[in-house]
Formats: C-alpha cells, sequence, structure tokens
C-alpha cells in the first residue's frame, strides 16, 4: 500500500535543502542519525546540539499507536481542540487478543470480549482521520514495516519496539501517549539530543547465526541501561549483507538495552523490501537521495571520531545465542549452556517454544524456522515441546500458507496463533503448568521479565533466533545445541540437524493483504465516539489538577520499590489489558508487582494510620481520600520496559506527586513528566539506604524550580530525627510549565483555546 505518498514526496523533496543547511551549523561530517533527527527539527538550528545536554524540538511525519495504548491516548486527544490529526496516525489492534486454542478461536473470541474497545477505537479513528487495521490484521510493528516506514522518515509510536522500523531506515522512537498526542495536535515533539552509539558489522552470517544473534549479543555487551540516552546506529559491510527484516529485529530489541532508538542506512535490501512490498515509488524516491540516506564516508572511516561509542561484531564468528531469564541482557552463547545450567540449576526440560512475534515473524524468519522443521520431519522427528506459531501480519500469514511452511510448522506440532502479540505480552492463557510451578519456556520475542509470558514468576524465559527455538523444541531441551548434538528418531537412530535455510523475501512476491484496514473517514465531524457512561472498560477523562507552585511538604511514603521496577511491575499487562482505557479501574493494578524494600513482599505496603499491610492501590487511595499525596521511591533504571504510560497516569491520579529513584528510563520518566509527576534523583545513590518505612517527606525548592536548580529533601523518620539530602532534576522550562498546568495536555488544550 502507498500511503501518505504526498508526506514522503515533501520528505525527500526538503531533505537535500535542510541537510544543506544544517552543515552550515555543524560544518562536519555526520551520522545518518543526525541527519534524520536535524532535518526533522521543528526550527532551523542556530547552534549544534550536544547530545545529553540539550532539548530539541521534532516535526514527526507520522504516529503509530497500538489498541492497548491508543485507549488512553485518544481518549487525551480528545480533549485537544482538533478535528483532525495533524499527521498521518494508524491504530493497529493487535495487545487483546488472548492467545490459548489457536488464531480463529482465539481471535473470535477477542472480538466478543473487547467489541466495545474495538468500536471505540474505529469510531474515534473514523472521526479524526485516522487509519484503523482491525482484530487480526496484524502485529503493529510488521504492519508498519510493511506498509508505512520509510527511509529517512520519523516516527513516534506508543509503543516501546516502535524502533522495528529503523530496518527501513526510519527513525522511529517509542513514546507514551502524551507524546503522541502532542504531535497529533500539531506541536512539536520534545525529545533531549541523544548521544550516538556506532555499532560496525564486519563479515556475513552463517550457519546457525541469525540476526536476533546480533542484538542479542549486543545486549549482553550494553546491558539493559547501556543504550540509555542513546540511538544506535549500525554500519559497515555487515550491515549491508542484512536483509531489511532482519535489521529490523535488531532495531526492534534496542529497546532492551535502553535505546532511544535505533537505525540502519539506506540500502539495496531495504530498497529490495519497499519493491516487494508495492512501494517501488517509494524506493525510486529514496534512490534519489540515496547518497546522503546513510552516514557520511568520514564517519565510517573514522568511527571513533564521530560516534560516542563504537563497538565492533564480527559476524563470521557471531554465536547463536541465549539469553535469560529474567532479562534481556543475560547473554549466554550457545557453546555455553551445558555449564550455565549446572551453575545456575536451570530446569533443564523446555515445556514450551513459541515463535513470531512483532521481532521475529518475517517471511525469512519462518522460513528459517520451517527448514528446520522439514528436517525434523524427514528425520523422524517432532517437536517434543509444546510449539506455538505467532505470524506478524495477515500478509506474512497467508504468504507462509500458500508457500507451505505454515503447514511444515504445524505437521511437526506447532498450533498457530492470531496475528497478535499474544505471549509475547502476557496474552496467555496458559494450561500445560500450574503458576508457582518453576519451568522453562523458550521465544523469539523480545523482552522476558518475570511473569512478562504467562504470569508465573516461575517461569524461566530464554530469547533466541526463530530457528533455534525450533530446534529446541524439537529437543525438548534447554542443553542442545544443534551445532553439535544428536537427537534420537523414532526408529532409535542418531541424527543431527544441518544448519537453516531460508528465502529473505517470496520467491512467489508476497500476497497482499489489506484484510482488516479501515481508511480515515472523509466527514469525521458526523461520526459520533463510542464511550457507554456505564462501560468498566471506556472512561472519559477529568484532567489533573494544576499544581499550586508552592513546595510540596510533609508527603507520607507509600512505597520504596526494591530492585528491577519495570513498567510491568507499576501497571501490569495480561489481564489488565481490559481496562487500559479506563483508568479508575486499571489503577487497582498500580505497582502490584513491585518488591517492597521493608518485607521483600510484592504488591502490599503499610498504611500509616492503620498500620495494616494491604494493596499498594488500597493504601494509595486511602491517603487520597484523606487528601494527601504521596511520594514512592525507587532503585536504578526505574521504569524500563513498555511505553506504558498508565505507570504514570494511576499513580497521578491515586494522588503520587513524587518519584524519587537513583536512575530512571527515558521513556517513564517523560511520562511522568507529561502527567504533572515531579521525577527527581538522588544525587548521592546511596542516599536511598536513607529511606525507613514511616518516614515523612518534604521537597524544598520547588516553587523556584528552574531547570538547574536542586531540590532539598528532609526525610523525617518516626524517631523524630531529620535527615537532610539534596535531589536532581531534568526538567527543562517547557516541562515546569506541564507541572504548573497540571500536566501537558492541560497546556495544549489552554493554547488551543
Amino acid at each position: 500500500m502507498i500511503a501518505n505518498i504526498e508526506m514522503i514526496e515533501k520528505v525527500y523533496s526538503d531533505f537535500r535543502r535542510k541537510l544543506g543547511i544544517v552543515k552550515e551549523v555543524v560544518n562536519r561530517p555526520m551520522t545518518y542519525t543526525e541527519k534524520v533527527l536535524y532535518t526533522h527539527l521543528w526550527e532551523k538550528p542556530a547552534l549544534e546540539l550536544k547530545g545529553g545536554k540539550d532539548y530539541s524540538e521534532l516535526a514527526p511525519d507520522r504516529v503509530a499507536m497500538q489498541d492497548a495504548t491508543a485507549q488512553m491516548a485518544l481518549l487525551q486527544f480528545m480533549s485537544a481542540g482538533r478535528k483532525t490529526t495533524a499527521v498521518p496516525t494508524t491504530v493497529h489492534c493487535d495487545h487483546l487478543i488472548q492467545a490459548q486454542l489457536g488464531a480463529e478461536k482465539d481471535l473470535t473470541r477477542a472480538k466478543d470480549e473487547n467489541k466495545e474497545v474495538f468500536d471505540f477505537l474505529e469510531s474515534i479513528s473514523k472521526k479524526y482521520g485516522i487509519g484503523f487495521w482491525k482484530p487480526g490484521a496484524g502485529i503493529i510493528h510488521q504492519v508498519v514495516l510493511e506498509n508505512y516506514a520509510f527511509p529517512g522518515g520519523m516516527m513516534i509510536g506508543t509503543d516501546s519496539h516502535t524502533p522495528n522500523a529503523g530496518g527501513l531506515g526510519m527513525l522511529a522512537i517509542g513514546v507514551g501517549g502524551a507524546d503522541a498526542v502532542d504531535v497529533m495536535a500539531g506541536m512539536p515533539w520534545e525529545l533531549k539530543w541523544p548521544g550516538i552509539i556506532g555499532v560496525k558489522l564486519t563479515g556475513r552470517l552463517n550457519g546457525w547465526a541469525s540476526a536476533k544473534d546480533i542484538i542479542l549479543k549486543l545486549a549482553g555487551i550494553l546491558t539493559v541501561k547501556g543504550g540509555t540516552g542513546a540511538i544506535i546506529e549500525y554500519f559497515g559491510d555487515g550491515a549491508e549483507s542484512l536483509s531489511a527484516t532482519g535489521k529490523a529485529t535488531i532495531c526492534n530489541m534496542g529497546a532492551e538495552i535502553g535505546a532511544t532508538t535505533s537505525i540502519f542506512g539506506y540500502d539495496d535490501k531495504i530498497s529490495e523490501y519497499l519493491k516487494i512490498t508495492n512501494r517501488k515509488n517509494v524506493a525510486e524516491l529514496a534512490d534519489k537521495i540515496k547518497d546522503i540516506l546513510t552516514a557520511d564516508i568520514e564517519v565510517t572511516e573514522d568511527p571513533n571520531k564521530y560516534y560516542s561509542k563504537v563497538i565492533e561484531i564480527d559476524l563470521n564468528t557471531l554465536e547463536p545465542h541465549l539469553n535469560g531469564p529474567f532479562t534481556p541482557d543475560r547473554a549466554f552463547p550457545i557453546s555455553q549452556m551445558k555449564s550455565a545450567l549446572k551453575e545456575y540449576d536451570f530446569p533443564e526440560e523446555i515445556k514450551v517454544a513459541l515463535i513470531g512475534s512483532c521481532t521475529n515473524s518475517s517471511y525469512e524468519d519462518i522460513d528459517r524456522a520451517a527448514s528446520v522443521a522439514q528436517q525434523a520431519l524427514s528425520k523422524g522427528l517432532k517437536a517434543k515441546a509444546n510449539f506455538t506459531v505467532t505470524p506478524g501480519s495477515e500478509r506474512v500469514r497467508a504468504t507462509i500458507e500458500r508457500d507451505g511452511q505454515l503447514k511444515t510448522l504445524t505437521d511437526i506440532g506447532g498450533v498457530v496463533l492470531a496475528n497478535a502479540c499474544g505471549p509475547c505480552i502476557g496474552m496467555w492463557k496458559r494450561t500445560d503448568v500450574e503458576q508457582g510451578v518453576i519451568n522453562t519456556i523458550i521465544t523469539s520475542f523480545n523482552r522476558n521479565f518475570a511473569k512478562r509470558n504467562d504470569g508465573n514468576p516461575d517461569t524461566l524465559a530464554f530469547v533466541a533466533s526463530p530457528e533455534l527455538t525450533t530446534a529446541l523444541a524439537i529437543a525438548g531441551s534447554l542443553a542442545f545445541n544443534p551445532l553439535t548434538d544428536y537427537l534420537i528418531n523414532d526408529k532409535g537412530d542418531k541424527v543431527k540437524l544441518d544448519p537453516p535455510v531460508g528465502n529473505e523475501l517470496p520467491p512467489g512476491g508476497f500476497i497482499d493483504s489489506l484484510q482488516g484496514y479501515i481508511a480515515p473517514s472523509s466527514k469525521g465531524e458526523d461520526v459520533e465516539v463510542l464511550v457507554s457512561p456505564e462501560s468498566n472498560r471506556l472512561q472519559l477523562l477529568t484532567p489533573f489538577a494544576p499544581w499550586n507552585g508552592d513546595d510540596l511538604l510533609d508527603l507520607p511514603l507509600l512505597l520504596k520499590a526494591k530492585g528491577k521496577c519495570t513498567t510491568d511491575h507499576i501497571s501490569m499487562a495480561g489481564p489488565w489489558l481490559r481496562f487500559r482505557g479506563h483508568l479508575d479501574n486499571i489503577s487497582n493494578n498500580m505497582f502490584m508487582g513491585a518488591q517492597n524494600a521493608f518485607t521483600n513482599k510484592t504488591g502490599t505496603v503499610k498504611n500509616r494510620f492503620t498500620g495494616e499491610y494491604k494493596s499498594i492501590p488500597e493504601v494509595a487511595r486511602d491517603y487520597k481520600a484523606r487528601g494527601l499525596n504521596w511520594v514512592v521511591v525507587g532503585d536504578e533504571n526505574y521504569g524500563e520496559g513498555s511505553s506504558r504510560e498508565h505507570a504514570a497516569m494511576e499513580p497521578r491520579y491515586l494522588g503520587g506527586r513524587v518519584i524519587i529513584v537513583k536512575s530512571f528510563a527515558r521513556i517513564h520518566e517523560t511520562n511522568l513528566k507529561k502527567q504533572g509527576m515531579f521525577p527527581l534523583t538522588f544525587n548521592d545513590p546511596n542516599d536511598y539506604d536513607l529511606i525507613k518505612e514511616d518516614d515523612i517527606l518534604s521537597f524544598i525548592g520547588l516553587k523556584n524550580i528552574t531547570p538547574d536548580s536542586i531540590i532539598e529533601l528532609r526525610i523525617k523518620h518516626s524517631d523524630g530525627s531529620v535527615d537532610i539530602i539534596i535531589l536532581n532534576h531534568t526538567l527543562n522550562n517547557t516541562q515546569i510549565k506541564w507541572l504548573k498546568a497540571g500536566s501537558a495536555l492541560n497546556l495544549i488544550a489552554l493554547n488551543n483555546k
């Protein structure tokens, strides 16, 4: 589908001219990342922007939203005072489909259970000029890659894996819904200018190694926060050898190392993908400026001079990896898994193997996995583990059905799930293992936090490529290394699997499918947005109250979170997805996965007035009813993971005003600011230890806050003693205005009036 071609033509017609203006300012060779960023500035830059220091205002070309985050974003957009969105926007229904029995039955049930939400999203999309993709059409990132992503463009999306579009040379960044509202409302989008990490890829993949293994290895190098505040740019002959969808896999999982986004320069592989997905004219437009849709030659010849850090990965020697459990940066080369099993006492038996998801559901991924499955059939083997397949889009599903891969995967025991996120985001009604039973699963997904896939804290999830996941499903053992090990077939013979093979693109082309797509209405003013006042799924929003501008004094501590506190811990997904459009109802899951530092238990805290330990939302509601705001204290990289803004809106709604941590994940810190919360960091991380369970906290200096000011925290302990420490913030002048207005949306609505 050629979508919004006029917009793309304008981007390309302006790109060289804008770049020429920028070159006069920076006066040096530029990375590809910088070219896309600078040409999307809201206004012409006066000076070169410094990574990690300067804030920028940007003009993204489009917005993408999935059904779980779109609900709250569009409920907010209704208050922005516009008739249509200012930039092309799409909504994709992919999160609210629970995996259980198989594609057809699961999709039918989801449409019935979520009818009012889907009807709301369809009606509001029609009203405001938004493209709408019905449930079953595909996963947002795969559909965007197939229809909307284009080299040199910029997109924001309300999902942390939006960077998937970097595989087509697009700067695509995951944001919270309030950021999306800014852009849809015609406002500039604010981003702290990132650093740029260069990853040089040399050689070519071979054997069992895949594009997935590049990012799994990089995650082990950089860790979950090593990319924070940076964009990762891939270059080198190895980068050019990767398929466009392989590039997308790598960019998708950049979210797991905290990167703002990831990107590849435009090359022949990207051009081939554009053409086979019916976007030949986009490829032709990109070809005209191909010389500037990549880093300048001086940059790639002397990368250490232009990137903040350079990492080199030799694809010739890259091993397949398994990353996990409980964190996507715990990386094990396949040759080390046997020793890791003994060292960490991981359960060897694999209960379930799952391939697909937004990260690995391309034609190439499925073809390579199917080649492993075909070998198994010919050698008398079938899957020992339960095995599921999640196609990324109807286009991919229809094509792999035509070409036979789907049948091969089901012949070894696979169950085909709906074209949706499913188990990857906790939408999995698992029945093979009871809660509390320690077990191992392996997936080709992106994230493997505790409870992420099935809600069971004792499920150990490992992440690998689809082909390795398929091989391990056949073996049923985490100790199996297909590079060296043999299996026993149904005749008792020893057999060995050969390395997978597969086509990057279907030789017969894709089966074109716009099934489930509804174009924006030309008469949006006549469309009624469907929200029932009696609904327990949808709730119109009441603006948050403005800040009175005074210091916040004598606030009780609600929670001191210990260790990893992701957005999954703050606002769980899974069964809670059904309440993503109802702020009051979904707030009943607030911090239910967070570990209380004083009790080491999850989901409960002490009510300072009653002395009882109750659920965190229950205690928060009690404090709110008493007219009290409250504070949460957290650890390192607080708010990592999904972009869900509910993790910021719920605390604000239930009376929270301040979050103090050692460090924040980027998207969540911005989300807190957008909702009128104060995100503060300890000047000395060791001061985290000073916070006690019954403390009363006062924040001095807020009423005179400026971008460079510090905040004094007075900690009054229950024994009458007081500690005074220093807190820092990253608020700029615009963000301070958000706080004063009560939220960023309040300020937008005020300006539009």
